[in-house]
Formats: structure tokens, C-alpha cells, sequence
């Protein structure tokens, strides 16, 4: 890694709020400053400075190129997940960057971070140090590679490629790169816990169906925003109870830097949960959050939160008193049927409106040019189906909560 020469560091010290594409086009104007590298250093540090603003913060922290930038984890989620694990000896086999690593290690005394890219090594020997976790030892090795070889650890930790050869974004585990189905036998050897990072995207159900060995799902949304899906293996004994765990099904949803609602479940109690159908739309309309939905929990929020659904496939739910939901909460304004006389009188004085479907044959953009309405605003209209077939609109108003 070439150093960066006093006045190309000031330079990117002076500029670090600027525009980049516009300082790439001024590199004549500074023929001191190495404006390939300050451009690299000042698009980092505006990503990090969203993402992971600790690193941000630490004076010294060299950055990569733009797309391991955009690739890495955000300090919310890398923290979340250092929050699910701790003990003695702890190896990251696709390190990248390092923002995982850097922040899972914490909780270990002794870190391995394994990456195969020769410039992120070095970017990670740099970084470690400044960042408080020297203890780290960087190996520039193929991960796949090394877990054959390593001794085994309190936890193992994998982030899988997601694009197959073309680039295209996978979302089957079986085509992530490595493979973890295949290697799932040596994980769970060389590994007391292993903790994988999927996309969000992935089927949930075939995780459970091509693994073997999972303890642990976790689903963590930012600000309504589905960010990662965490799947924790732990080797069982087939031939013993152990084997007949269920798996525990975790969803968090992170406002504002904190968790500010965790729900945890497993398949059989959804399954055998009561969920109570609503003879009509209550005083205050509920809708799960990303985590919740992504998680299939839909039955189990009936049972637990005392909430009614508006239909089976609705996952919209109200009640007549408030309740602190782990989703979006509103007031019910009026409820409305689609006949035309009906519908003028329900949007009288609405030129604007927050627009939902759920269960319903509309798309969001067929039906705001059905009822000529501009988006935004602090109305929010459901576009739904009730328990006895009936289509509706429901007006609503946020209520004034965290995770709404």
C-alpha cells in the first residue's frame, strides 16, 4: 500500500465534504496532490461517515476502491451481530474490509481475518491498529482454504459472494460463493458457532431445507428496510434430543441506531398460534415490520399483541385501544368501499396521500391514477381486502411512535 504524501493528506482533509466527480475533473489545478488517491480516500470517507461512522471518526483510516465501500456492512448491523457472540477465538474467513471483523473481534481474545484480495490485507493491517483491535491477524489466504487447515474456534464467521459469474445477484445459498451447503459439515467442526451473513432476499425456507445444522435465524431490519438475514449454525447430535431444537426465528427492527423492537418466535408457535380475524376495521390499523413480514410471523402477532387481522393474507391489523406493535401504528380516520359516490365523499379535501396495497388487485401506481392522488403528505390510505372479501380503502394518521 503507497503512502499518501503530506500535501495529497491535506488536501483530502480540506475536501472531505466536496463533490469527488468534481475534484476528479481539477487534478490540473493540484499537480502536488495525487488526485486519483485523494478521490478514493474522500468517496470512502463519505460513505463511511453514513455507514460506519466510528471509522469515520478515527483519524488515519484508509479506504478501497468505491464497490468495497458500497459492499460492506453498516456499523448497525455489524454491531448487532457482534452482539450474538463472544468467547476465546474468533476467525472471519471472508473478511473483505473488515467492518464485520472489526467489531465481532471485540468479543474475543484472539481474531483471524481471511481475505483473498492482496490491496484489503493491507488496508486491514493498517486500519486494525487505529481502530483498537491489534489483536486481529490478517492472513491473505482463500477462506475455503484455510478453514481446512485452521484449528477450531469459539465462532466462525462467513459473509458469501451473492453475485454468480456474471454479476448477477443470487439469492439461493447454494449458488452464494463459497458454497456454504457443501462446507456446512466442515464449519461445523472447525467451529463452535458459526455465524453466516445472507441477503435479505434469500428464501428462508430453503435455508432451512439445504442446512442441516441451524440453532438460529436472525432478521434485521434498518428503519423498515430489511438489511440482513443471520442464520447461526451450532453442530447437533442427530441420535440425541438436541436434534429435535427448534429453530428460534429472531427479528429486529433498528430505528435510530438502537433495537427498538425484538420479536422472537419459532415455526411451530406461528403455526399454532390463534389469530383472531376482525369483523371490521377498529380504531387503529397496524402493519408488521419489514423484519416481521420477511420472517412469515402472522398469526403469532395476532395471538401476542391482542390485535385482530384484517384478513389471511391481509398481514394488516387493528384494534379499538392502542397497542405498542413492533411495526407501523395509525389512527383509523374512515373506512371506504370503492363505489364512486362513496369514494368522492372519502377523499374530499385529499389531493395527496401516502399510498399501501396489501392483498388487494391493484398496483400502487394503477390505483393513485384511479383516485387522481399527487404522493406524500400526512394521510395514509390501505388498500386492502377484509376477512369477508369486501375491497376497501382505509384513511388513516400516524400515531406518534418510534417505529412508525
Amino acid at each position: 500500500m503507497k503512502e499518501i504524501s503530506p500535501e495529497t493528506s491535506r488536501f483530502i482533509d480540506e475536501h472531505r465534504h466536496d463533490d469527488v466527480r468534481l475534484l476528479a475533473l481539477q487534478a490540473g489545478k493540484y499537480p502536488d496532490v495525487d488526485m486519483t488517491e485523494a478521490v478514493v480516500q474522500i468517496a470512502g470517507w463519505q460513505i463511511a461517515e453514513k455507514k460506519v461512522p466510528s471509522w469515520a471518526q478515527t483519524e488515519g483510516i484508509r479506504y478501497p476502491q468505491h464497490l468495497s465501500m458500497e459492499q460492506c456492512s453498516s456499523e448497525i448491523t455489524a454491531r448487532y451481530k457482534a452482539s450474538l457472540v463472544s468467547g476465546d477465538t474468533f476467525a472471519d474467513l471472508t473478511a473483505g474490509l473488515g467492518v464485520d471483523c472489526s467489531f465481532i473481534a471485540r468479543r474475543f481474545r484472539q481474531a483471524d481475518y481471511v481475505e483473498r484480495q492482496e490491496v484489503l490485507c493491507e488496508l486491514a493491517r493498517h486500519n486494525f491498529p487505529l481502530l483498537g483491535v491489534g489483536h486481529i491477524h490478517v492472513h491473505q489466504a482463500d477462506g475455503t482454504a484455510f478453514l481446512k487447515t485452521m484449528n477450531r474456534v469459539d465462532c466462525l464467521f462467513l459473509d458469501p459472494a451473492r453475485r454468480d459469474s456474471h454479476g448477477g445477484k443470487t439469492v439461493a445459498i447454494v449458488d452464494c460463493e463459497p458454497n456454504v451447503c457443501a462446507l456446512e459439515p466442515l464449519l461445523v467442526e472447525r467451529g463452535r458457532i458459526v455465524m453466516i451473513k445472507l441477503s435479505p432476499m434469500l428464501d428462508m425456507a430453503s435455508a432451512l431445507n439445504d442446512l442441516k445444522h441451524v440453532r438460529e435465524i436472525h432478521i434485521v431490519a434498518v428503519n423498515n428496510e430489511c438489511k440482513e438475514l443471520i442464520i447461526i449454525l451450532e453442530k447437533r447430535d442427530f441420535s440425541s434430543e438436541q436434534s429435535n431444537k427448534e429453530v428460534v426465528i429472531s427479528c429486529e427492527q433498528v430505528v435510530n441506531n438502537f433495537v427498538h423492537q425484538h420479536v422472537e418466535f419459532t415455526l411451530s408457535q406461528e403455526r399454532n398460534a390463534s389469530c383472531i380475524m376482525a369483523e371490521r376495521v377498529g380504531d387503529y390499523l397496524y402493519e408488521p415490520g419489514a423484519a416481521l413480514l420477511k420472517a412469515g410471523a402472522y398469526r403469532i402477532l395476532s395471538e401476542r399483541y391482542g390485535v385482530k387481522k384484517l384478513h389471511p393474507n391481509s398481514h394488516l391489523y387493528t384494534s379499538d385501544t392502542e397497542i405498542d406493535f413492533p411495526g407501523r401504528c395509525f389512527r383509523v380516520i374512515a373506512v371506504s368501499g370503492f363505489g364512486k359516490k362513496e369514494l368522492k365523499s372519502f377523499l374530499t379535501g385529499v389531493d395527496k396521500a401516502n399510498l399501501t396495497v396489501r392483498n388487494f388487485p391493484s398496483s400502487v401506481s394503477d390505483l393513485r391514477k384511479k383516485l387522481k392522488l399527487k404522493e406524500g403528505g400526512d394521510i395514509y390510505l390501505f388498500a386492502t381486502t377484509l376477512a369477508d372479501g369486501e375491497k376497501v380503502l382505509i384513511k388513516c394518521e400516524k400515531c406518534h411512535s418510534v417505529c412508525s
